[in-house]
């Protein structure tokens, strides 16, 4: 048996499968598609293993931080990782699953200085960082500089809580918002994989959902 046959995948086979699977019609859009995406830690790094699945074509990861000891417990890292920028450990993983896909990375913090700079590009922008501040300044900025571009938003995924009040909310036309939008993290209720990968998927699907045309939660 062929131990390692990713390395033996042409690009017309990764995307004859996805075609398989999703459609060539709804390929073409979702490999069309580009999204950035801010944070790269437990929301960031689930969003973009799932948008790489599905072959999402361009990807833009943006995170200043590097992999720590203690991100383990909910995003996609390994503890061979540890101490690499996330952009880089990010890219590699990404890599594992599609190398055909076009992944551009900014090792960098955003600031209201950059930010018009670093998002010009994408039509769809993904927030995903894990400090309240950070997460109003990017929400902020991108509705204040950018009201055209879709995006999307989490707030409240800490603990075990019930999977349920987990929800994707409208907030106003480009602008959707997934999570419980209440809790935070406290003793004994801090980030933990299970909820926070299903908020990041909520994330994913309604990205994927604009990819497709589809603006409505």
């Amino acid at each position: 048996m062929n131990k390692n046959p990713t390395n033996m995948l042409t690009q017309t086979q990764i995307m004859d499968a996805l075609n398989r699977r999703h459609s060539p019609e709804k390929q073409r859009l979702l490999s069309e598609g580009h999204v950035a995406i801010a944070g790269l830690g437990g929301l960031g790094s689930n969003v973009a293993c799932a948008l790489a699945r599905i072959g999402v074509g361009h990807l833009h990861l943006i995170d200043f931080d590097v992999v720590d000891i203690t991100n383990l417990n909910r995003q996609q890292y390994f503890i061979g990782q540890l101490g690499m920028y996330k952009t880089d450990a990010l890219k590699s993983l990404l890599e594992q699953i599609n190398p055909y896909l076009d992944i551009r990375t900014d090792c960098i913090r955003v600031t209201r200085e950059n930010l018009r700079e670093l998002f010009a590009d994408a039509p769809i922008v993904c927030e995903a960082f894990d400090d309240p501040v950070a997460k109003a300044m990017l929400v902020n900025g991108i509705l204040e500089y950018f009201p055209e571009k879709k995006l999307v938003s989490a707030t409240g995924m800490t603990g075990a809580d019930s999977s349920n009040t987990i929800t994707t909310r409208r907030v106003m036309k480009n602008f959707y918002l997934c999570g419980d939008a209440v809790s935070e993290p406290s003793y004994g209720n801090g980030l933990m994989a299970p909820r926070v990968a299903i908020c990041a998927a909520h994330e994913a699907n309604m990205i994927t959902r604009l990819l497709l045309g589809k603006e409505d939660v």
